[in-house]
């Protein structure tokens, strides 16, 4: 069985950014894990809540075919933190899938992990993540290698379909 972690804000944490991936991935049997800072119920921007599994600080990326990074307000507590960074050169390293959607994707640029890549982010931060050499493309939902970007809530059903699309590439 397929297994990704998808790591949300403890709070705002965008909805549908969320929920949207999960239900697809979930429908396609895939085991999905829900990481946050703290092991507390996270609480999304639009009133949705979501129970934690683990904190950031215990994912183990050999164990996930995929590392989701959840946007929304909240998910910049993890623009500076240095688990989160670790967690996406790792996934890099290990030829693993790494997604952001919204401003998530900061997160990743902050990491080093899109220097040089094709990647999109909600508009607020198009700056952001081309300071640290992202190649900014527009697109609501951008792919390189194994790296998936989305600009924000309109693109999480989107977002969500293409990594169901890249973990089915991946061999058991």
């Amino acid at each position: 069985m397929k297994n990704v972690v998808m790591i949300i804000a403890k709070n705002n944490f965008r909805d549908e950014e969320y929920l949207q991936p999960k239900e697809i991935l979930t429908k396609a049997k895939i085991n999905v894990t829900t990481a946050s800072s703290s092991k507390e119920i996270a609480k999304g921007s639009l009133g949705a809540t979501a129970k934690i599994d683990i904190t950031v600080n215990e994912i183990e990326v050999k164990n996930y075919d995929a590392i989701i990074f959840v946007g929304g307000n909240g998910s910049s507590e993890y623009w500076e933190n240095e688990q989160a960074h670790n967690i996406a050169q790792e996934a890099v390293k290990q030829n693993k899938i790494l997604a952001a959607i919204c401003i998530a994707p900061v997160t990743l640029a902050k990491a080093g992990v899109l220097k040089d890549k094709k990647a999109t982010v909600f508009e607020s931060e198009i700056e952001e993540i081309k300071k640290y050499g992202a190649i900014y493309t527009g697109k609501n939902v951008e792919i390189d290698e194994n790296i998936i970007t989305a600009n924000g809530p309109q693109s999480a059903k989107e977002f969500g379909e293409k990594i169901l699309s890249l973990i089915n590439v991946i061999k058991q």
